[in-house]
């Protein structure tokens, strides 16, 4: 089997040596590497006209629309290989880890996508624990990540994590990144939205924590600074993309559950009331920042998935809008 692998970059020079450089030192060498990165930053493109992958082929594409999703589109439309593999410009995988990700697909046919560990360095400290439960989105809608704390065996999940997943190509031919998530950079949840319509196709996610990588959260260059102050606009972007997510992976019944329990309860990411009374005497402002942004990202992305049902029955989707239901 022939694997592609699709980095997406911007303005991080420094951490995309490092994951080039672990590429380079894999047990399984790629046969092709797609980096993907943004026509206005020239720092990074002068570093890649000068790398060198000396074990297959090595491609740069330039693009001019900003966004994640983009870059990651236009990524698998060149890619060539029978496995396509997806990590982030701060990622770093371990040795064997596209040995460990082949493994899978060999083994099982059924196996549409495979994912695992990030080891997650958090301002350059580890972050340990261990959950049992790993990429499952609950009969309510509540989503559970804990990728980086995942241990134990290989098992089947709802959802793979951003940095660390692989695709057969055949799984995801007639699959593309979700265009109408919103943010101007990495567009959160994309990789939840790609993995459900992979799941709905019909194939199995596997997440083995022996596929692994060290994930070294690094800056943002968009409203979204990950470990800096609350932003307004980036937990709403977020919240939109969550919702507009689930609405469309949830049946019609457990919709109306799902959006009463997001408003009235919500979660540390998302706040619902009980979260804002929760928070409130600690955070006061700040609380009610949270909770507004939130409850205003709940509403954007039930317009955006109702307008995109209505668009669906009149039969004028856009040929970049993936709608399923």
């Amino acid at each position: 089997m022939r694997i592609s692998v699709i980095i997406p970059t911007y303005r991080r020079v420094e951490d995309l040596k490092r994951c080039l450089r672990s590429l380079n030192d894999q047990i399984r060498k790629a046969d092709e590497i797609i980096v993907v990165v943004r026509d206005i930053d020239r720092e990074t493109q002068l570093f890649l006209e000068n790398f060198e992958y000396i074990y297959g082929v090595y491609n740069t594409i330039i693009v001019n629309i900003p966004g994640q999703v983009h870059a990651l589109n236009q990524g698998i439309e060149q890619a060539t290989g029978d496995i396509i593999s997806i990590t982030d410009d701060d990622g770093a995988p371990w040795p064997d880890w596209l040995k460990n990700v082949e493994e899978h697909f060999i083994r099982d046919a059924r196996v549409g996508g495979v994912g695992g560990k990030d080891w997650l360095h958090n301002n350059f400290v580890l972050e340990t624990g261990k959950r049992d439960t790993v990429g499952k989105i609950q009969w309510f809608g509540r989503v559970i990540g804990n990728h980086h704390l995942g241990h134990g065996t290989f098992r089947e999940v709802d959802l793979l994590k951003g940095v660390n997943m692989s695709f057969r190509a055949n799984a995801i031919k007639n699959i593309r990144f979700d265009e109408r998530l919103m943010g101007n950079g990495a567009q959160v949840h994309n990789d939840m939205a790609f993995c459900l319509e992979v799941k709905r196709a019909g194939w199995k996610l596997i997440y083995d924590p022996n596929v692994a990588l060290n994930h070294y959260l690094a800056e943002r260059h968009d409203e979204d600074k990950r470990n800096q102050s609350f932003n307004y606009d980036a937990n709403c972007n977020a919240v939109h993309n969550e919702t507009l997510v689930l609405l469309e992976h949830l049946s019609k019944n457990v919709r109306v559950f799902f959006l009463v329990w997001a408003v009235l309860i919500g979660t540390r990411s998302s706040w619902g009331v009980a979260q804002l009374v929760r928070f409130y005497s600690k955070e006061k402002k700040l609380a009610i920042l949270k909770f507004n942004s939130s409850i205003k990202g709940r509403r954007n992305g039930w317009r955006t998935w109702k307008n995109s049902n209505m668009l669906n029955k009149r039969g004028v989707i856009s040929e970049n809008v993936n709608i399923n239901n």
